[in-house]
């Protein structure tokens, strides 16, 4: 969908929102500062987004103004076109999948998933209901109980029984913290490959950064209730606006340079930059942009490496401070190995 570009050049907002988010603000009694400040944001038909930060950031506060489980102090929520900030969430045509999946442990599967389809005669809630567990591989379980099933056909019901309704937004709570780490990987693929295909939009709420990459279209990354990024994960990864933002996402090593134009002077030597700025500055340099030399003349040294199959880490000590390098398989140095780091490809400017 086509969207506005930022100052930054990021498209920032679908021309044409499903969903829109206008200045929100949450505060609760005996906190000393709002849970949710001022939060904007615009969702398209059929786009993923997430809201990844740290724990208290205001995300799930953020999605539950949403879905219609808190009220906002200030602010609107426009869905469909329609104002639905005072509505209750039973009357927003919105679904919700919770952290626990909500499941009513003495209903069969089937009937969990026909739950919320209680308004159509009997043989077309069941025949809804049945193409839904068909959709998410669960066609053979039916008249099991949760508690027969794992956590991931658990939360395979619980996305079966929001989706029945036909939903055009899902808002998803953290809904794989209770897998293994195997099991999320398949999941949130399984989860997005659903939602593509029936066409739902989805706001995902995590704090686990490989998962707000690996499933949603846009991240919207947040701190202390405030949204302080917002873009597509490949423009988030490659173009941080803060250290914030920076360590958050993935990993970073903050280098001190002296910018002039689109260039910039380091320790490492005079490196291109990803926007223009001048006078100093932080830089923000992804692990994989260090290359290792070994020199028995080095001005750093390796003092910690962690093998890990596809690559390694490598902590490298230069002047005091340490610096995270990754590198593939192939380059192999002991602890204790004198290098040359050399930075590949441009770095980014921080605010």
């Amino acid at each position: 969908m086509p969207a506005e570009a930022s100052p930054l050049g990021f498209r920032q907002r679908p021309v044409k929102p499903l969903l829109e988010v206008d200045r929100l603000r949450k505060s609760f009694p005996h906190a000393s500062t709002a849970a949710v400040e001022r939060v904007s944001l615009a969702l398209g038909e059929g786009e993923l987004l997430a809201l990844l930060g740290p724990s208290g950031c205001g995300k799930t506060t953020t999605l539950r103004m949403i879905g219609g489980f808190e009220t906002p102090d200030e602010g609107t929520i426009t869905f469909d076109g329609h104002d639905i900030t005072g509505l209750p969430p039973e009357a927003r045509g919105i679904g919700f999948v919770f952290q626990d999946y909500a499941l009513f442990p003495h209903l069969s599967v089937l009937d969990n998933v026909r739950f919320g389809l209680r308004k159509l005669p009997r043989a077309q809630a069941r025949s809804r209901a049945e193409e839904m567990l068909k959709l998410v591989g669960l066609s053979d379980l039916g008249r099991r109980r949760p508690h027969q099933l794992s956590g991931g056909q658990q939360q395979r019901v619980a996305l079966a029984r929001a989706l029945a309704v036909a939903p055009q937004l899902i808002l998803l709570d953290e809904p794989f913290s209770n897998l293994d780490a195997k099991m999320r990987i398949e999941t949130r693929q399984e989860v997005r490959r659903l939602l593509k295909s029936t066409g739902s939009a989805g706001i995902l709420v995590t704090h686990d950064q490989e998962e707000a990459l690996a499933l949603a279209d846009r991240i919207a990354v947040m701190d202390g209730g405030r949204i302080v990024q917002l873009g597509t994960p490949d423009e988030i990864y490659r173009n941080p606006v803060s250290e914030f933002v920076a360590n958050f996402i993935g990993r970073s090593n903050i280098v001190s340079g002296r910018a002039e134009g689109m260039n910039v002077h380091t320790p490492f030597g005079d490196l291109p930059m990803t926007r223009a700025a001048n006078g100093s500055v932080s830089l923000a340099v992804r692990p994989e942009q260090i290359m290792l030399e070994a020199d028995p003349n080095g001005a750093a040294v390796i003092v910690g490496r962690e093998f890990r199959g596809h690559d390694q880490i490598y902590w490298v000590s230069k002047d005091e401070t340490c610096f995270v390098v990754i590198s593939g398989p192939g380059q192999d140095h002991p602890d204790g190995t004198r290098v040359n780091m050399r930075i590949c490809d441009c770095v980014v400017p921080l605010t």
